[in-house]
């Protein structure tokens, strides 16, 4: 198991690499190239300079997240293959510079969705949060604009201005887009990358969606083990696999997570793990990795991981805002550097009985 950190970089971070470098256990980010624009291919001296930096820090890059999909490749536009070809140029640049994990995902419009991203818990910390009867009164095209404002100044992965500046053609562009034309655009994308990913041995990793239900009627494919396995035997090949995010399967109660572990064995390329307290139905927050703090089992959830011979890389997800800390919602350094030492901990006592 390798412990790894989330790092947007250097120009959009709030935290910087020598912080990281003091957490214990961590000896690697999961970054990107934050100010690229889905469908570009990315150039081999900007990953080589990012991986130049990375590595002076005294650390390396573990994997990529995310290398965005262009929203034609979702819904399967007449253009779709000219981004699938510059997806794999991408994907070529990556594995010339040793990198061989990609988290991505194929959700429509919106990367994941909250309702507030600085609800108040009694302990004092702030807690991203999402409560679907709120979510049921938002007008989507005033989503961006009301989640910004709470933004603390960051860019919001998966919610960059240039992209939610077009947000009415989006939600146009995915009128005729079914759940299952939604899933054939998936397999249509991961059959035609898996030949560059074979070549350089990089493990793509699906994000479950987030929330695990369809929000404003746009579809999910992602939301369970049922859907997960499909995907895995839809291309049924090593490299396409999994990022298992307990927070955002775990969004639905219903979903077991140890079960779509033992399901996916072998097939989990990336972890996030990561709490949540269950208030209601469709009404949640997130918590601090603490199993008590939340209504997951993390020592189980851990040591499922670990019975089915989970090797790879693992990250604390997000945190609470704690200590006065200003940063990007859910990406402060202080419980997400907690959530490190006490996943570390667990897996310590995992092996050791």
């Amino acid at each position: 198991m390798e412990m790894t950190f989330r790092w947007f970089g250097s120009k959009y971070d709030s935290i910087t690499l020598e912080q990281i470098r003091q957490i214990p256990g961590v000896r690697g980010v999961i970054t990107t190239l934050y100010g690229s624009k889905p469908g570009e291919a990315w150039a081999q001296e900007e990953v080589n300079a990012l991986k130049a930096e990375v590595e002076q820090a005294g650390l390396k890059i573990s994997g990529i997240e995310s290398v965005n999909i262009h929203d034609d490749i979702k819904t399967g536009a007449a253009s779709r293959d000219k981004y699938i070809e510059n997806y794999i140029k991408t994907l070529e640049v990556l594995g010339k510079a040793g990198i061989h994990m990609v988290c991505y995902n194929f959700m429509p419009v919106f990367d994941w969705t909250r309702s507030n991203l600085a609800k108040p818990r009694k302990d004092g910390s702030t807690v991203l949060a999402y409560d679907q009867s709120v979510i049921d009164q938002i007008d989507p095209e005033a989503m961006f604009a009301s989640l910004d404002a709470k933004s603390n100044g960051f860019v919001l992965p998966g919610w960059e201005p240039e992209r939610m500046a077009h947000i009415k053609e989006l939600f146009e562009a995915y009128k005729p887009v079914t759940k299952e034309k939604l899933f054939d655009n998936l397999v249509y994308f991961l059959k035609a990358i898996m030949p560059v990913c074979d070549k350089y041995d990089i493990n793509m990793a699906i994000h479950p969606d987030d929330p695990a239900w369809p929000v404003f009627n746009l579809p999910r494919i992602i939301t369970n083990e049922e859907q997960i396995v499909k995907m895995l035997k839809a291309v049924d090949n090593k490299h396409n696999g999994l990022t298992f995010c307990t927070g955002s399967l775990g969004t639905n109660p219903k979903n077991d997570l140890c079960g779509i572990i033992r399901a996916a064995k072998g097939r989990i390329h990336f972890a996030h793990v990561r709490n949540l307290y269950h208030e209601a139905p469709g009404k949640f927050e997130e918590a601090a990795h603490l199993s008590a703090d939340g209504s997951f089992d993390m020592y189980a959830i851990m040591k499922t991981l670990h019975d089915t011979g989970f090797d790879g890389i693992i990250r604390p997800d997000h945190g609470r805002t704690i200590w006065g800390e200003v940063s990007m919602p859910g990406y402060g350094l202080y419980d997400r550097a907690l959530g490190a030492a006490y996943l570390n901990g667990l897996w310590e006592a995992i092996e050791k009985s």
